[in-house]
């Protein structure tokens, strides 16, 4: 049996998770040191002793655990899972169908009423990512509904944490058959690789399928295209095939370079003909003001925090500077694609930074069109910060 604990809510938070609010954090708790086991299903109560919700205890870097259903008498067992996951396929029903796309998210933690897991699907494959330790212990009753309501060849995990929130590197495989990898999944009818068995990442993000779209398909024709914190090219990739007349992906990883060679090879590029460099990106600004470099496009989409020998970025602190090196090396009426996937700060001040880099360098803009997440990564508007992604087209005005 799971054990389940009694956990009082703050009154000044009680409305808010009445409202909705999906993630447990430590000071609406009244009494969190009775959070002992993680996995241990909570039930959440004010000060009277009333019912607010239900959910569980599992530490990550966002909380302290997750609220799952504010019906007293529902269990949270592996009926429970089922609905959630049966209603999260439903949703998706229109990608299932499309197969032009075969990497696409179904289960988008707290969006999809699961907090703390996610599901994306490659092809007939399925790969789960746990949060915590509290997520893990779940394990049986998700994987066990999951083989009950897709086909599916392999069922893939990737476990997110350990005492500093990180990656736990082991074998991922969980059920059916190990995949032969590289997997290559459709996207907009563009092939990616992915490997579902070595670490943490699998060579593409999801979530950025609508801005590759669009570069391809708008923006990339007759282009020079700067592609920085490229990872494994993906942009770079739908640039070319969108008639960019040559790419420059920069990438701090090793890794990055391979990868990205295979990502242009599997969709017939030669990739002699683009520039792929491992380099510190901070490096790299200041070697094409040096060269006198500018480019028709960059795309800028560096993680919330990064650190090489020299530089520490933060998108935090740091986004409006890296904004303002950008600037310097696009061309008069080029474009620049300003991402970030940091949840602390919404669109709103997003653009505050465009705003605030554009007046330091001088210089004058248009904003011409922005993302947030696709409708495969479901969200709720009780929970905002779920909302991470911020993309805006921004095209420099000649001064």
């Amino acid at each position: 049996m799971r054990n389940e604990t009694r956990v009082q809510i703050q009154s000044k938070h009680k409305k808010k998770f009445l409202n909705g609010y999906p993630l447990l954090f430590k000071e609406a708790l009244a009494n969190p040191e009775k959070l002992k086991e993680e996995g241990a299903i909570l039930n959440l109560v004010d000060h009277n002793g009333e019912f607010i919700g239900k959910g569980y205890y599992g530490r990550q870097n966002k909380g302290y655990g997750w609220v799952l259903t504010q019906d007293a008498s529902e269990s949270i067992d592996e009926a429970f899972f089922t609905n959630k996951i049966q209603k999260a396929l439903h949703y998706r029903k229109s990608f299932f169908e499309d197969p032009s796309t075969t990497a696409f998210r179904v289960v988008n933690g707290e969006g999809d009423g699961l907090g703390g897991i996610t599901i994306d699907r490659f092809n007939d494959y399925y790969l789960i990512n746990w949060y915590s330790e509290g997520a893990y212990s779940f394990k049986n009753e998700v994987v066990n509904s999951l083989k009950t309501l897709v086909n599916f060849k392999g069922i893939y995990e990737k476990k997110r944490f350990d005492a500093k929130g990180q990656y736990v590197d082991d074998d991922d495989f969980v059920a059916g058959e190990r995949g032969e990898f590289p997997l290559i999944v459709k996207e907009n009818g563009v092939d990616f690789a992915v490997y579902l068995n070595e670490g943490a990442m699998v060579g593409v993000f999801l979530d950025q399928r609508p801005v590759r779209k669009i570069i391809r398909d708008k923006y990339a024709k007759g282009k020079s295209v700067l592609n920085t914190f490229s990872y494994t090219g993906a942009f770079s990739v739908f640039a070319a095939l969108g008639g960019a007349v040559h790419t420059t992906s920069v990438d701090l990883a090793n890794r990055s370079l391979n990868k990205t060679i295979e990502q242009f090879s599997v969709n017939g590029i030669d990739y002699e003909a683009q520039n792929i460099l491992v380099m510190d990106v901070f490096k790299y600004f200041k070697y094409a003001v040096k060269k006198n470099l500018k480019f028709d496009m960059v795309i800028l989409d560096p993680p919330s925090f990064a650190r090489s020998k020299k530089h520490t970025f933060s998108a935090a602190k740091d986004y409006k500077n890296l904004l303002k090196e950008t600037i310097a090396i696009t061309e008069d009426k080029g474009v620049i694609v300003a991402s970030t996937n940091y949840s602390g700060y919404d669109m709103k001040k997003f653009k505050g930074f465009v705003d605030q880099a554009f007046k330091e360098s001088g210089g004058k803009y248009k904003l011409l069109e922005e993302y947030s997440l696709p409708e495969d990564f479901r969200t709720t508007k009780e929970f905002r910060e779920g909302n991470y992604l911020k993309v805006v087209f921004i095209e420099k005005i000649k001064g």
